[in-house]
């Protein structure tokens, strides 16, 4: 069963990831990056086609709006929950059939769950194309909940949990790091849920969750590869345009005060032999539209992203103090996203030097700003970064996904690279004086358990 998930302890690595997929969203030298095809079926289901024919293969998505920020209160991880459990079958696919049949077919399909979204993917052969649509119109639509299901998948996904998070002190630490940041909001729950409400998720609740949120109204379609839009809504109207819409509830969700205090989280544990130091921000995503987004993207590049930036050059290579630093940031959030700070000190490195270190690097930064080069240098990066997101197959279907599930569009999508190209340096420091504010900052700590003393006893 698949098996791939978004999960806390990968906050870092899929920070890094998303960042590298955010500058797939443009090019620096057209005027349209993807062309999208857009359709809506009589339903309310939303279609977006990427033409890449470059390959007889397609991505296949379906994405839901809806995550663990929507989960009702005392109801974490039921996102995810459900998400395993679309995978246990239909009447007409029994349990298993769903990945059997796209394997037998030469395809590849999974899922995963994050805070805004739920997506389902198949990766096959372009004539295959219909038999997925089929099968993912098909749980759409009549999911077969049951019983027995639900305490098998229950236990898997506390298992899980034990695996991925509780054994792993990374893991714990990003959880509580998280948490303290968001205080008010429900991103502050984990994705996979807190173990104790993971353990009393019902059918009821699974059925609920599904009939609620698992409409066609509530979902985008997005298929790219070597297909085209009236292929595409052929097979769409006469799968998924088959299901009625249902009502789905607003997505109203509480936010963070305006201010805070700066907070810190210390984890020691056996298991360590590499203290961590971090530091998250509150920051703005794409969804606030006002320009901060885009800045924040060059201001991570400029700070921390790679072993040229200034983290990097300052706290590794030219005051030796650490093995690794950086930052990373998505702009890709419905509600206020993280600006993250990463660094690895070196074992003999006292972390309290290590972290004057690191707030005279932020001091510097909002004291005598960026460079007109070290934007330009930026800026230059990012789009000829996204000059290769034409090659992808799965890259469109990723990056539009993710932008109309957390309130963005098509549109903001062909824009990106005109909007990162307007970026100067006073904009990236007006995001800067924003982001890196410690009264809404959390950092965490990760360090070995002290060892307890050996005392010698007289004769």
């Amino acid at each position: 069963m698949p098996r791939l998930r978004l999960l806390p302890d990968r906050l870092p690595r899929l920070a890094a990831v998303l960042a590298l997929l955010a500058p797939f969203a443009a090019t620096p030298a057209a005027a349209s990056v993807f062309n999208p095809q857009t359709a809506t079926l009589d339903n309310g289901m939303q279609v977006v086609v990427v033409s890449n024919r470059t390959a007889p293969v397609v991505t296949h998505m379906v994405w839901y709006r809806v995550g663990a920020a929507d989960e009702e209160a005392g109801k974490s991880g039921i996102a995810h929950f459900l998400e395993h459990l679309m995978f246990r079958g239909t009447d007409s696919v029994p349990d298993g059939e769903f990945s059997r049949q796209v394997a037998r077919n030469g395809g590849v399909s999974n899922g995963f769950t994050a805070w805004d979204y739920t997506a389902y993917f198949q990766e096959v052969a372009a004539d295959r194309l219909p038999l997925v649509m089929e099968l993912e119109a098909d749980r759409m639509a009549n999911l077969d909940l049951r019983q027995e299901i639900v305490d098998t998948e229950r236990s898997v996904i506390i298992e899980e949990r034990r695996q991925r998070v509780d054994n792993r002190p990374s893991s714990r630490l990003t959880e509580a790091v998280v948490a303290a940041l968001y205080r008010n909001h429900p991103y502050g729950t984990p994705i996979i849920g807190w173990e104790h409400e993971m353990a009393g998720l019902t059918l009821a609740d699974a059925q609920d969750f599904y009939d609620t949120w698992y409409a066609p109204n509530n979902a985008v379609l997005v298929v790219s590869g070597d297909v085209d839009l009236e292929t595409v809504r052929d097979h769409a109207e006469r799968t998924y345009g088959q299901i009625p819409p249902r009502p789905v509830p607003e997505r109203v969700r509480p936010q963070e005060p305006e201010r805070g205090l700066e907070r810190r989280i210390v984890l020691r544990d056996p298991q360590v032999q590499q203290p961590d130091w971090r530091r998250y921000y509150h920051a703005p995503g794409y969804h606030e539209d006002d320009g901060a987004a885009h800045a924040l993207q060059v201001l991570n590049e400029v700070f921390g992203a790679g072993t040229r930036s200034r983290l990097y050059r300052a706290l590794v290579l030219e005051q030796g103090l650490a093995v690794g630093a950086g930052s990373s940031y998505d702009p890709n959030s419905l509600d206020r996203t993280i600006f993250g700070v990463f660094i690895t000190p070196h074992a003999e490195t006292d972390l309290a030097v290590l972290e004057a270190a690191y707030e005279a690097e932020v001091e510097r930064l909002l004291r005598d700003g960026v460079t007109d080069d070290e934007v330009d240098v930026a800026k230059n990066r990012l789009l000829t970064a996204s000059v290769y997101a034409r090659d992808s197959v799965a890259g469109p279907a990723h990056i539009f996904g993710r932008y109309l599930t957390t309130g963005t569009t098509e549109a903001d999508v062909e824009a990106w690279p005109e909007r990162i190209a307007a970026v100067t340096a006073a904009d990236v420091m007006r995001a800067a004086r924003l982001a890196l504010d410690r009264d809404r900052s959390v950092t965490g700590v990760l360090l070995p358990e002290a060892q307890p003393q050996t005392v010698e006893r007289a004769p």
